[in-house]
């Protein structure tokens, strides 16, 4: 989708070369199920799923097919076929669990003890908030404390675990890691003495690393561009492209945080056009242009009143859906930057948050237990549903497959289903 800029004479061929290579690059669906949901944001990272087809009405409620307590964690599960892997906190351990999808009985289980966290904040969300990686026959989760492991995806072997970086974010880890052709790659350490790192899947050896800045709060995407193929993500003061073959910067802005904020929400690709947003920055949009071995960034728009505090925004149809600093939805026009709507009222407080692109409706989750279903339009927020999903605060994605949608609360898995 070519959303963001009117194609310019002599560019046209370049964006089709650059999107087609790209697409071979990001798709890293560990199935060939267009319903998967392997990692952070599901199968392409942008929080989009395939193959929903919404009720005509939706009900007051959904149907529970099964529950199964799994332990506390704020990490949104993987769904890879007829399996589902979660990562959660059960006493002094850190557990991975694969679970059948149908029915919720565990299939296999690994676990190892951590400490517990320390602070006002991190004591209050004890568990993961990294999602699982699965893909090539493994998963990979990061740990609170920086423990990162690679398990065989079939019957739960550890493959290897690692803790390399002493020192970890203010408010312990919560990006959640990659997988890219072989490799594992991780932003861990502290703020002020961290790498992104790159791990042989197979053997866990570090291929490469990139020391330029710590680790923030947000999860890495993929982009094409050229020949390149790039890594972005916020670190703990800037937006940066690593490329992904050998771990060498590519392009850099700076993009430190205020005040109490954080770098939490994913950046988005669309095509050569990146956007990214921080709480009390705004929105930004540019487009990545690659001129020999040279990367630069050709601003196209602003908006500094919309932000998230710690949700990832949606891009669907060049529009911009996201959760703001205050807990209102809101919409931005992807093509020129301006605000399309803000929801009214008081807002959902905390500014936590989930939003998915469900084909006809977009679907949000947010602590207070309800799935709030409402439209994609940029006429004004139309709410179309909200329904009851949890007993506890739900912080991950639902993740959504066919009629299923599964939710993590703070010590269950749920399958609710429109039939």
């Amino acid at each position: 989708m070519l959303a963001f800029n009117k194609i310019r004479p002599g560019k046209h061929m370049n964006r089709i070369i650059t999107i087609l290579s790209g697409l071979a690059f990001i798709t890293l669906a560990a199935s060939a199920s267009a319903q998967d949901w392997p990692q952070w944001r599901g199968a392409n990272r942008d929080a989009k799923v395939a193959g929903f087809d919404a009720p005509k009405s939706w009900p007051d409620q959904l149907h529970q097919k099964w529950k199964t307590a799994v332990g506390v964690a704020d990490a949104t599960p993987a769904l890879v076929g007829d399996r589902l892997y979660v990562f959660s906190r059960q006493d002094t351990d850190e557990v991975t669990q694969c679970l059948d999808a149908a029915t919720g009985k565990q299939i296999w289980m690994d676990k190892y003890a951590v400490k517990a966290l320390t602070g006002g904040g991190p004591s209050q969300h004890p568990g993961p908030r990294s999602s699982p990686a699965v893909g090539e026959g493994k998963v990979v989760t990061l740990g609170v404390r920086g423990d990162l492991s690679c398990l065989d995806a079939s019957t739960g072997k550890v493959i290897w675990r690692k803790n390399d970086f002493p020192g970890l974010p203010k408010f312990f880890t919560a990006m959640s890691p990659i997988i890219v052709h072989g490799l594992c790659v991780a932003h861990l350490g502290a703020e002020t003495n961290g790498a992104i790192v790159a791990y042989d899947l197979n053997s866990g050896s570090q291929k490469w690393q990139w020391t330029g800045d710590g680790p923030a709060y947000d999860s890495p995407v993929l982009l094409a561009l050229g020949d390149a193929r790039l890594i972005l993500l916020q670190t703990a003061k800037k937006i940066v492209a690593i490329n992904a073959a050998d771990g060498k910067l590519a392009w850099q802005t700076d993009f430190a945080p205020k005040g109490m904020a954080q770098n939490t929400a994913t950046p988005i690709v669309d095509g050569q056009t990146l956007i990214y947003t921080g709480a009390d920055r705004g929105t930004v949009a540019v487009e990545l242009e690659k001129t020999g071995d040279t990367i630069t960034a050709k601003p196209l728009w602003s908006n500094p009143a919309l932000a998230p505090r710690f949700a990832s925004p949606v891009l669907k149809n060049g529009l911009l859906y996201g959760l703001s600093q205050k807990g209102q939805f809101y919409c931005i026009n992807a093509q020129t930057g301006k605000t399309a709507w803000v929801e009214t009222g008081d807002g959902r407080g905390g500014g936590f948050g989930s939003i998915v692109d469900a084909g006809a409706v977009l679907m949000a989750l947010t602590p207070k237990e309800q799935l709030i279903i409402f439209q994609p339009t940029d006429k004004e927020y139309t709410q179309v549903a909200s329904i009851k999903v949890a007993d506890t605060p739900t912080y991950g994605y639902p993740v959504v497959a066919g009629k299923r949608i599964f939710v993590e609360d703070q010590d269950s898995v749920t399958l609710w289903t429109l039939e």
